[in-house]
C-alpha cells in the first residue's frame, strides 16, 4: 500500500502524538515503540488496514502542525477535535470518534454550570476545542496551557491541585476518573459532540483517501467499535 501511496516511507505509517498518560484514550510510549489506549488501538487497526508498520513520534502538543509541515511525520493522530481554526492548518479525515468535554475543578469550587464560572481561572489546551469552550463561559479568566512541555494534561491537574487555577477543561473521557480524586472534583459537562480526526498535510489527498477508507472498513467491520467497548466501556459508540 506504501507504494500505491507514494506518500508513506518505508511502509511505515508515522504519526505524531504526545507522549502522554492520558488513559483510556492513550497511555505513554512502551520501550518497543506501542502505546495502550482507544486511539493507539484505532491506529493500529486502520494501519493494519493499508498493511503498514505504525510508528508513533513524541511531540509536545505545541509542535503538531510544525512538525506535520516539516514532512517529519505522516499525520497527527492525538485529540485533534475537528476546527474551523485547524481546518486552515490540515486536512481532516472522517471522524474516528465524538467526545463532549467537562470542567474538573478543586474539591472546594461549587462551580456546577458556565454560568457559575465567573471570576474563576479556568485553564486548557491553548487554541484547542477545550479553549474555545472555556472562552463561551460568562465571566471565565480563561488560561491557555500551550503544550510547551511533554504532558500538558498533567500540567493542568498539577496547575488545579495547587491553586494555580480554579480548575480546567478537557474532553470528558478523560475527566471522569478525576471524580474520584479526594482533591479534585467532576463540576459538569457540557454536550459539544466534537468530532475527532487524523490530520495530514493540506492537499494531500491519496492518503486521506486511504485513512477514510481504512477507517470506513474498521467501522463496518465492528472492529473499531470493538476497540471503543474495550476501553470506553460506560460512553456510547457515537460512530454507529
Amino acid at each position: 500500500m506504501s507504494g500505491d501511496l507514494n506518500l508513506v516511507a518505508d511502509g511505515r505509517l508515522t504519526l505524531g502524538c504526545g507522549d502522554l498518560d492520558a488513559m483510556p484514550l492513550m497511555g505513554l510510549i512502551r520501550p518497543d515503540g506501542t502505546r495502550p489506549g482507544y486511539e493507539p488501538d484505532a491506529a493500529a487497526l486502520v494501519a493494519a488496514q493499508l498493511g503498514l508498520e505504525l510508528v508513533w513520534v513524541p511531540l509536545e502538543w505545541s509542535a503538531f502542525y510544525p512538525t506535520l509541515h516539516a514532512g517529519t511525520v505522516d499525520g497527527i493522530w492525538c485529540g485533534q477535535g475537528i476546527t474551523d481554526h485547524r481546518r486552515t492548518l490540515a486536512d481532516f479525515t472522517r471522524p474516528y470518534a465524538v467526545f463532549n468535554e467537562s470542567l474538573v475543578t478543586r474539591i472546594e469550587c461549587p462551580a456546577a454550570s458556565p454560568e457559575e464560572c465567573a471570576g474563576l481561572r479556568i485553564g486548557a489546551i491553548a487554541e484547542s476545542t477545550n479553549m474555545a469552550l472555556t472562552e463561551t463561559f460568562p465571566g471565565v479568566i480563561a488560561v491557555p496551557f500551550d503544550g510547551a512541555t511533554d504532558d500538558v494534561y498533567a500540567d493542568m491537574i498539577a496547575a488545579t491541585r495547587s491553586g494555580e487555577i480554579d480548575g480546567f477543561v478537557d474532553d470528558d473521557v478523560v475527566m471522569v476518573h478525576l471524580d474520584a480524586d479526594p482533591e479534585l472534583r467532576l463540576a459538569f459537562t457540557v454536550e459539544t459532540r466534537n468530532q475527532w480526526g487524523i490530520a495530514v498535510r493540506r492537499g494531500e489527498d491519496a492518503l486521506r483517501g486511504a485513512l477514510d477508507g481504512a477507517l470506513g472498513a474498521i467501522i463496518a467491520d465492528g472492529s473499531l467499535e470493538a476497540a471503543w467497548r474495550r476501553h470506553m466501556p460506560d460512553l456510547p459508540w457515537p460512530l454507529g
